[in-house]
């Protein structure tokens, strides 16, 4: 046993969705790591029976043991009622929900060195009369802290000045105290996480055109250029606001390091269009790492054993990597 071997935490999301399965996939691959999932054991069980994979679960006893692949150490969590492929059921919510506790107080408790997650079902748990909008915001009231949503691929990392809003709430949601903060964390963890001295940040404007001066809004004049210049007076390297329709071509990509878009679906589509079977979701800000995949339960998969693991095996590198980065 390797003392100095970080413990990974693992949950499977959505029992009904394709996160057991995808689970089952990355434990039959060598990881230097401790792979610790915490969700049902016999949920594990029947996802390994529809992946034909045979797969030895066995009692996590809160050790660091190196990861054998074909193996994997469950910390069980029961599910209130068995899983229906593709039929998320709201009686499980609470379980879903208890998993990503266990895991939230155990990276705060240094029980795990990092946290991957696979997707859930919101609809599901909302369904359940349990007030839930992700990962992102129930890790960030779980740790007491602000946190920001970023997506990373190999060639590109986009950061979120909002997330699961619905479009007409984003304009007022975009304040100068809001942006000022999230800048503050994407460009700390930028330097903390991913070793860069100076990061170099494109903020995207809200408006057509970055608001073409104030003809198609006026945000970027009153709250994001304001802000940016307080922040680049203060030493940070920010760009913009850029207008999104042109930040992304190639000789603008060389410029950043990180993009800074108002809104979900502003610069996501772009990312996952590239590299949706290697951009991973992070949550910025946190006291502990967390990644995960970048798409949904793939519902109509769930069962068949074919979901693509490529998401959840990228997240889980790049959850070891940042903590390699992260050990003194």
């Amino acid at each position: 046993m390797n003392a100095g071997l970080p413990r990974l935490a693992l949950t499977a999301g959505e029992p009904a969705g394709v996160g057991p399965e995808l689970l089952v996939h990355l434990a039959t691959l060598p990881l230097a790591a401790g792979l610790v999932a915490i969700t049902d054991r016999d949920l594990l069980h029947r996802a390994a029976t529809r992946c034909g994979v045979a797969l030895d679960l066995l009692d996590d006893d809160g050790l660091a043991h190196p990861h054998a692949p074909g193996s994997l150490r469950v910390r069980h969590v029961p599910l209130a009622v068995e899983e229906h492929p593709g039929q998320p059921d709201p009686r499980n919510a609470r379980h879903v929900l208890a998993t990503l506790a266990e895991v939230a107080d155990g990276c705060l408790a240094g029980r795990y060195a990092a946290v991957v997650t696979a997707p859930l079902q919101k609809a599901s748990i909302n369904d359940a009369g349990i007030p839930f909008s992700g990962h992102t915001e129930f890790f960030a009231q779980r740790a007491g802290v602000e946190v920001v949503m970023m997506l990373a691929s190999p060639e590109l990392r986009v950061a979120l000045a909002t997330t699961h809003l619905p479009l007409h709430a984003v304009p007022a949601a975009i304040t100068g105290e809001a942006l000022e903060r999230t800048l503050r964390i994407v460009h700390g963890e930028l330097r903390g996480k991913f070793g860069l001295a100076q990061p170099r940040i494109a903020v995207l404007g809200l408006n057509p055109h970055a608001g073409e001066g104030g003809h198609m809004g006026r945000e970027e004049l009153d709250v994001i250029e304001p802000t940016l210049a307080r922040l680049r007076a203060q030493g940070m390297a920010l760009l913009g606001p850029l207008p999104a329709d042109t930040a992304f071509v190639p000789a603008q990509r060389t410029r950043y390091d990180a993009v800074l878009a108002m809104y979900h679906d502003q610069a996501l589509p772009v990312l996952k269009s590239e590299a949706f079977d290697r951009t991973v979701n992070l949550t910025l800000g946190l006291p502990f790492i967390r990644t995960s995949v970048d798409h949904g339960t793939a519902l109509d998969l769930a069962g068949t054993g074919r979901a693509d693991p490529s998401s959840l095996i990228a997240a889980a590198r790049m959850a070891l990597e940042l903590v390699e980065r992260s050990t003194p």
